[in-house]
């Protein structure tokens, strides 16, 4: 028979201090008073995991165009397409 742990399991996290000027630290807590986040620790996980996730977007695309091979367009070329496209985005 497998025993089970029942009951609440915490995950161990590290402390980290880290120095901000005024203004920075005054983002922080404006933040936190919004109710969207609990605390500072809060909201600073907050922000670390969107860059994570937006790091691994880009590696991912970066592995994408590296996969798509070699172009037949110029760099002007493609540059223009990209404005265009992010154009029709916009409106």
């Amino acid at each position: 028979m497998t025993n089970f742990a029942i009951g609440p399991i915490f995950d161990l996290m590290a402390t980290m201090n880290i120095s901000l000027p005024d203004e920075m630290k005054a983002h922080v807590e404006a933040q936190v008073q919004t109710g969207r986040f609990s605390n500072s620790s809060d909201y600073i996980r907050d922000l670390i995991r969107q860059d994570q996730e937006r790091r691994d977007q880009l590696v991912a695309l970066l592995l994408e165009a590296e996969r798509s091979g070699v172009s037949e367009q110029s760099f002007d070329e493609i540059i223009a397409e990209a404005r265009k496209e992010f154009r029709s985005r916009a409106n």
